[in-house]
Formats: structure tokens, sequence, C-alpha cells
């Protein structure tokens, strides 16, 4: 495989979110953490890489399955795409989904008083994550297998091995990848070679100066009581948490641990990468979209390259940013971070760093940001550059 000359991209991002609750807890109330004596607004990693993955899916193409309920959803393709019967489809999910070395689970047992409606399904014993066309490999094993599941009998306890679908051959179904999958990794222990280590790393989100949470009382008009006039008072009435402010934002992407995932295709390094960084950008977690619509882009995209290690800048805001003379945080978030990658750099000097840059909607004129692109696509096209050996398209 040809060296890479930088092994982390890493993106540093300043982003105004206006009154939103884009991540809330269990109590649906806005996630926080308390740094530098302040509440901050916080937006979890896990939140946020979700948001970037279903925004690089559909950028590339590539859709990849989170879920325990292979079996049911296997059944509902070969009953809608195959015109399987309802039975057969229902055993065949159950099979692939037994046949593997994940396992499954039976439906829990029902009370008396749950006993109408539909039943319930077989789940894996595990989360399995795999590309979506993986669903259509598994459709075609069981076509191929159709004749042994009709004669299949159905034991009062089923495991393994009353399955008439050969496990090996599910497993190496479940073992498949993509380019999704290869950015953010799998953990699926249960089966032999099915492990991805992850290329991305995500930080939670938070506001780089104190926040407070406000609380948003609404009501819901009654429209016939509204036209009638006959009596007062709503149809519904509730209460929402949300906030705003401006976030710090930090990703990582390993290059190496990438471009070993796709086996040295240099090409696809760079694509995936390039997708990845924009998909980085411009996502957005869609928590209470319809009633707040905080489509934001970022106030500043900072990328480095670094061959040693990753830097976090998140000390920047350790203390607090404090609005200036005409309001605003976005202006002084970046005067914050451009002070801290000043003092970085002084401390660690120009070692590992091979490439700095930065795009903004500010006038200011940052420092130690590098030099400012017109675009984020030129950003993430010259970081790129930095980082590999070549962007040119190798020949077919």
């Amino acid at each position: 495989m040809p060296e890479i000359a930088g092994r982390f991209v890493e993106l540093h991002v300043i982003q105004a979110i206006p009154f939103a609750n884009l991540n809330r807890d269990d109590t649906n109330s806005i996630k926080t953490v308390t740094w530098g004596e302040a509440e901050r607004t916080r937006v979890s990693s896990q939140c946020w890489k979700r948001a970037i993955r279903l925004h690089l899916q559909q950028s590339i193409g590539q859709d990849a399955l989170r879920t325990r309920r292979l079996a049911e959803r296997l059944a509902h393709h070969l009953r809608e795409q195959r015109d399987w019967p309802d039975a057969l489809a229902e055993r065949a999910g159950r099979h692939v989904a037994v046949a593997s070395s994940v396992g499954a689970e039976p439906p829990k047992k029902r009370k008396d008083d749950e006993a109408e409606g539909p039943a319930d399904a077989w789940l894996n014993a595990a989360m399995v994550y795999i590309p979506d066309t993986a669903l259509t490999e598994l459709a075609d094993l069981a076509d191929l297998h159709r004749e042994a599941l009709e004669n299949a009998k159905d034991p009062a306890k089923f495991d393994r091995k009353h399955s008439v679908i050969p496990g090996a051959d599910v497993d190496a179904v479940l073992r498949s990848r993509n380019g999704v999958i290869n950015l953010f990794g799998r953990m699926l222990a249960q089966v032999d070679g099915a492990h991805v280590d992850g290329a991305v790393q995500v930080a939670h989100s938070f506001t780089t100066h104190r926040t407070d949470v406000e609380v948003d009382y609404f009501s819901a008009v009654d429209d016939v009581t509204a036209a009638w006039q006959d009596t007062t008072g709503s149809a519904h009435m509730g209460q929402n948490e949300h906030s705003a402010g401006v976030l710090y934002r930090y990703v990582v992407l390993d290059l190496h641990d990438l471009h070993r995932n796709l086996g040295g295709a240099l090409t696809e390094t760079h694509d995936l990468s390039a997708a990845l960084l924009r998909a980085a950008l411009l996502s957005l977690p869609h928590a209470k979209k319809n009633s707040t619509a905080p489509h934001t882009i970022p106030h500043l995209a900072h990328l480095t390259v670094r061959q040693d290690r990753p830097v976090s800048y998140a000390g920047a805001f350790e203390k607090p940013v404090r609005a200036d003379r005409h309001g605003g945080h976005s202006d002084p978030s970046v005067t914050a971070l451009d002070a801290y990658a000043a003092a970085v750099q002084r401390l660690l000097g120009s070692t590992g760093l091979t490439h700095s840059a930065h795009a903004t909607l500010s006038d200011l004129a940052p420092q130690a940001l590098g030099d400012r692109a017109d675009s984020f696509d030129a950003l993430i096209e010259d970081a790129l550059a930095a980082a590999l050996p070549t962007t040119v398209k190798e020949p077919a």
C-alpha cells in the first residue's frame, strides 16, 4: 500500500444553533455539561455521528442496516419483493437469523390478556450492522433453500441445529461491508472476521459559552372550538426544553485505519474521506426539526492534517467565551480558537502538523488557522491533497 503522508485529518467546527433541541435525554430534557463552572448545551457524539452517517449514506448511495430485527426484515423483503407466502417468509427469516453465529431469541411468552394481535418476531441475540445489499444476499440464500424451508418442521425449542440454512453462508453475508461500515466500524464479536475498526472519532459537541435551558410552553388549538367559539381552552397543552448557542464540534478521521479497511484502495480512500468530511460539515441532528428548523451551516471550519496524534482544541473554551460589545458568540469563539491554536503550535512546534487551513463566514482573519479557502469543498480537497500521496484517480 502507498504511504500516506498524514494520518489524522481533524475537523474543528464553530457553528451557531438557534432556538432548538438537537439532542434530548430520557426525560426529554436538553443534554448539558458543566465545564469551567459554566453549564453548556451539549450534543452527544452518538447523536451527531448518526446524523453524519445518514447524510453520508444518502450522498454516496450506500445504505447500511443496524438492527436486531433481521428475521422480521428479511421476511418482509421475501413477502413484498419475491411474493413468498406470509408463513413461509416468516419461517425463512427465523431460520436465517438462528443459523448465524449471532443467534436469535424467541419471542417472549404472552400473557393471557395479550393473546390478540400478531405474534412477536424473533430478535437477533445482538445487533447486526450490514450493508443494505446484504438483505438481498440473504433473500437469495433463502430462495436457494426454499424447498428445504417448505418441508422444515418447527420444533418447540428451535435453535441453530434445526435451521436448514447453512450457518457458514449466513455468517459470510454478515461479514460483508461497504464504505459506511469501513468508516464507522462494526463490533460483531460473535462472527469471526466481522469486526471492523472504526476510522472516525466524534467528540461530544458543546457550546463555547454559558447557556440557559428555556422551557417553551405550547398549546394546540381545536379548530372546531375556534370556529364556533362556544367554549374556551385548547385541545392540548405541553412544554419542551430548548436552548440556543454556538457549538464547538470536533471530528477526527484516521486515514491509516480507513485505508487498511479498504484494502489499500487509494482512490476509494480519497472519495470516502471527502464524503465523510462533507457529511460532518453539513449534517444536523433531526430532533424537533419540524418545530425549530435549525438548519444553519458552520460559521467556521478548520481542517488540520497531523502525522503523529490528534489534538482537540476544546480547551480553547474551558473558560466560557463572552459575547463582544455588539453581541454574539460566533466571532469571539473564532478568536478564542485562533488564540488556542497559536498556543498549541508554540508548545508542540511544527512537528506532526503537515497542513492547516480554514473556511469561514466571518470577516475575521485568523492567524493560526492556516490559509483561508473559498469554499468547504476546496478546504476538503486541499487537506486530502496534503494527506494522501495523490488524489488522481487510479486507472481501472
